[in-house]
């Protein structure tokens, strides 16, 4: 029989499981830390302690946490236990490990790749890599041996979960199966869960886009190679939920495509990336000129790319966070915020709307429709103005209407957007041996804005500002949000002061708690992410 489902918090659990949290969490709201105080009994709590570690999943967590409560453990005692952790077994498989998940009908197939030398008293590196052509696949089983194979970097564990036509990457399905399987990696194995990342490849790195907009708080960063952001406003991938291109916000991103790939040109995939990057995303961008839609270029940028995860570990309290969510449990949390209720629209509301990166407008030159870099053309797209030239790739820009490009200028284009627009010019080109002039009309007017993705149901947004225990978070569309506290920010012999929207909501002492604290290490099974207590802010119409 499939056990009752029901939602708590950002994550689905059974019945039983799900009683036990609200239990917990209601003694949390009477302040009597979920149990009696009483003496710790011997051996009671290193009992507890280990059922609660031995737990093979969150619901089993969830229910294990309630023998914790009994034991008499004080919540500094228990907060210094979860940040030391389970003890990691050295019989641990290594090398590719062939792993399954059913959920109902559906069988998700996964690999592990783990270092013949792992060694279970130091902290690995994880990589989640996603793979492409998942229209082509009829089911999650796994393909061929289940190793990384020739995209291995530095030493540490690989996670390749599948994707097929009918649990795509870009589905709810995805991220509950990529959380589960990153839950369990962390039960087995020692991981660093501030060094876990997720990259893609084609369909995989479109998805890396799409499951930052959707999770963000278990990764450090997304590095999308040879996809493309636009895809996910494509009809035909029949996408069921809203995406928020405002969530990009809270990682970095390291983004590779190949200048000559035929499936997404330059002319498709740049003018995104600059929008992100203008739009305030921490994004690097390593376009590859020969590059193809393939990863042969990867020899040469595998150090770069380990050298960016390693150079940008997780924050797990980031002090500036923004969050927007359509309010389903599944993806109502990143980090410390918890957005619980979504508000009622308000016609009356006259403040101004935040800034949007759902808003996009093709810069100038972009809209134009050549890519360059430096002086060489690396495309054109067809039916612009830049196309009525008969510009090629890897034409060189020697002059715009007989005026030489400046030695050590910023290139063609930026000698270009000097020039008045929507008149009739001359390009000057060095085509192999040959020297040509080509006219035509350069028109670099803008585009009128519009949605990067369509909205189809009301979503809320909370951003967030931590300085000391102050806290300062700007709000739309939300009636009611959850901060979690973790004494590794916050100092709870202080008062902790919430403004929302320019007013004080909440001033004064707040009281850790054993059972907020259990909940949601049951819930993450992170040692670097641990929350004591909780404050919910309720936001007046």
């Amino acid at each position: 029989m499939v056990p009752m489902r029901i939602r708590i918090g950002a994550m689905a659990l059974t019945l039983a499981a799900a009683l036990v949290l609200q239990s917990m969490s209601h003694a949390a709201s009477q302040g009597t830390g979920g149990t009696v105080a009483r003496p710790a009994a011997p051996g009671a709590i290193d009992a507890a302690f280990k059922q609660f570690w031995d737990a093979r999943s969150p619901d089993e967590a969830a229910r294990a946490a309630a023998a914790v409560l009994q034991s008499g453990v004080s919540v500094d005692e228990a907060f210094a236990r979860l940040k030391r952790g389970r003890a990691y077994l050295p019989q641990a498989a290594r090398g590719v490990v062939r792993l399954s998940r059913r959920v109902g009908q559906d069988e998700f197939g996964y690999t592990l790749d783990v270092p013949q030398t792992y060694d279970p008293s130091r902290a690995y590196q994880v990589r989640v890599q996603l793979h492409g052509g998942v229209t082509g696949r009829e089911d999650g089983a796994v393909r061929g041996s289940g190793a990384i194979g020739s995209l291995a970097g530095t030493e540490q564990i690989y996670v390749l979960p599948n994707a097929w036509i009918r649990a795509p990457w870009w589905g709810d399905k995805q991220i509950e199966n990529i959380r589960a399987i990153l839950d369990s990696v962390k039960r087995s194995y020692n991981v660093d869960e501030n060094r876990v990342v997720l990259s893609g490849v084609s369909d995989g790195g479109t998805a890396a886009y799409y499951t930052a907009m959707r999770e963000t708080t278990m990764f450090a960063s997304f590095l999308p190679l040879n996809g493309a952001i636009v895809v996910l406003a494509n009809d035909s991938l029949d996408i069921a939920n809203d995406i928020y291109a405002n969530n990009l916000l809270n990682r970095p991103f390291f983004v590779v495509n190949g200048r000559r790939d035929p499936l997404y040109p330059p002319g498709v995939v740049e003018p995104y990336v600059e929008h992100l990057q203008r739009g305030g995303v921490d994004l690097t961008f390593r376009p590859q000129a020969d590059g193809v839609h393939n990863t042969a270029w990867w020899p040469q940028v595998r150090d770069a790319f380990e050298a960016f995860v390693h150079d940008h570990p997780r924050a797990p309290y980031p002090a500036r966070l923004t969050w927007q969510s359509d309010g389903s449990a599944i993806t109502n949390r990143a980090h410390w915020i918890v957005i619980d209720e979504l508000a009622e629209p308000n016609p009356q509301d006259q403040r101004p709307p935040l800034a949007d990166l759902n808003r996009f407008e093709p810069a100038p030159l972009a809209n134009f429709g050549v890519r360059a870099e430096g002086t060489r053309i690396i495309g054109v797209l067809g039916a612009s103005a830049a196309s009525t030239f008969d510009l090629r790739p890897d034409d060189v820009v020697t002059a715009v209407d007989g005026y030489p490009i400046p030695q050590g200028s910023g290139g063609f284009l930026d000698f270009l957007s000097t020039f008045p627009g929507n008149r009739l010019m001359t390009l000057t080109v060095q085509r192999g041996n040959a020297r040509l002039d080509l006219r035509g009309y350069f028109s670099p007017g803008r585009s009128a804005p519009r949605p990067l993705f369509a909205r189809t149901v009301p979503s809320g947004r909370v951003d967030l500002v931590r300085d000391g225990t102050t806290v300062q978070a700007t709000t739309r569309g939300v009636s009611a949000f959850t901060l979690l506290l973790s004494p590794d920010v916050f100092d709870l012999g202080k008062p902790v002061k919430v403004v929302a929207d320019g007013r004080i909501v909440f001033d004064g002492l707040v009281t850790k708690n054993l059972a907020t604290l259990m909940k949601w290490a049951a819930r993450d099974n992170d040692r670097t992410m641990l929350f004591d207590a909780e404050i919910r802010v309720k936001i007046a119409p």
